[in-house]
């Protein structure tokens, strides 16, 4: 849990401290981690398990193109 909470404080640029970017609604804070969530998962290949996780839980087959994520 300690690991996920430091990924995404550092990932989210809105999470980083002495920053300018962040979010003046709640709406747009959910969309950003939302989006950024769905990245990690559908998207980018880990390291350790070298496929993305949504690959090693079997719910998808192939690595998503960012294109396919906004759409």
């Amino acid at each position: 849990m300690e690991r996920n909470n430091w990924t995404i404080r550092c990932s989210v640029r809105r999470f980083t401290r002495l920053t300018n970017a962040f979010s003046r609604k709640l709406e747009n804070l959910k969309a950003a981690v939302s989006l950024w969530f769905a990245y990690y998962n559908f998207c980018r290949v880990h390291g350790s398990l070298r496929v993305t996780p949504m690959m090693q839980a079997g719910l998808t087959d192939r690595i998503w193109e960012l294109m396919e994520l906004a759409a």
